[in-house]
């Protein structure tokens, strides 16, 4: 397995992702769409969950595929940038038909950064906007970090961020990931350094120090973000996609397995004060050869790119004026 000739969601054919900024809000949304709609599932192991439309991406549910998938700050307001991306779809004529009616599919889910800086004294909620901003500068290449729906987002000890990577299967399968980590738990290993995905890192992309020489990791929970915020502010939510065709069943194991990639990145997580969610998602451009076997695979990538995405999107922040917390490039410079 070799990172695809970006390292972003988008080297999964077909794919786009559009990021919008507001960094006097100290917030922003991400959206993930494609020129015809695909299939998606979802899962959720947190305790915490934000979400919008997500019921219909259980596998039981008539809804064959979905138009695009969003990514937001904002708590429960930033659900409202899956309404800009509604109406940015419909003026494309996308949607599902029902007669004369097009109703454009977009679930979403929302991470807690209403704490972390910015002016957050509006009159009207601005991630309508955002959402359609961000559908509006939707490409095959998309900046990381301390932007779109990562601009806000906050680890234990470090600022979060928005990160991507991805895989080149043996078979010509791409398999990657999108996130913003916001997580209850740390990113990085005791001092800073280190990052706990280390292990699953490929040439340097976050820095390249290796794993953490100590032992007997993980038995303390220091957190500046608890310190400086409050303890539910949080969440990890995640897109994974591969162009493997994949049922809506399929793709929610596939979510479920890439779960791992949240608890091997941060430390802990999944816990009830986190809302972390993977959305996965299939644009069906390639037969699988052996379903079991191949799906299998895939879930595993799926876990190590989102791994790699957490910690790209810590390494890639940058500091903005009233930060609550530092950088990883700051404290490591």
């Amino acid at each position: 397995m070799t990172p695809g000739p970006r390292n972003l969601l988008t080297d999964v054919p077909g794919l786009r992702v559009g990021n919008a900024t507001d960094q006097a809000l100290k917030s922003g949304s991400t959206v993930v769409t494609a020129d015809a709609p695909f299939t998606a599932s979802v899962a959720v192991m947190g305790g915490a969950p934000g979400t919008r439309e997500t019921d219909l991406l259980q596998p039981d549910k008539s809804v064959a595929a979905v138009d695009a998938l969003v990514l937001s700050g904002g708590s429960a307001y930033g659900l409202d940038a899956c309404s800009g991306v509604v109406d940015g779809l419909r003026a494309m004529g996308r949607g599902y038909r029902i007669a004369d009616a097009v109703i454009p599919l977009v679930p979403g889910a929302i991470i807690f950064d209403l704490l972390s800086g910015g002016d957050k004294d509006w009159d009207e909620n601005p991630y309508r906007k955002l959402g359609r901003a961000a559908l509006d500068a939707a490409s095959d290449s998309f900046d990381l970090g301390s932007v779109g729906a990562g601009t806000g987002a906050m680890t234990a000890m470090v600022k979060g961020g928005l990160g991507s990577a991805s895989l080149v299967l043996p078979d010509g399968t791409t398999v990657a990931a999108l996130v913003a980590a916001n997580p209850m738990g740390a990113v990085t290993t005791p001092g800073d350094r280190h990052f706990w995905a280390a292990p699953f890192e490929i040439d340097g992309e976050f820095g390249g120090l290796g794993p953490d020489p100590a032992s007997g990791l993980g038995r303390t929970l220091d957190s500046r973000k608890v310190n400086a915020v409050i303890e539910r502010a949080n969440t990890t939510i995640a897109i994974v996609a591969t162009d493997a065709k994949l049922t809506k069943a399929q793709c929610q194991r596939v979510a479920w397995a890439a779960h791992d990639g949240i608890g091997r990145a941060c430390v802990p997580a999944h816990s009830p004060g986190d809302g972390d969610l993977v959305f996965a998602l299939s644009t069906g451009a390639r037969p699988m050869q052996d379903d079991h076997r191949d799906l299998s695979v895939i879930g595993h990538a799926a876990a190590v790119c989102l791994s790699r995405a957490i910690a790209r999107g810590v390494y890639l922040a940058h500091a903005e004026p009233d930060d609550l917390l530092p950088c990883w490039r700051d404290l490591n410079a």
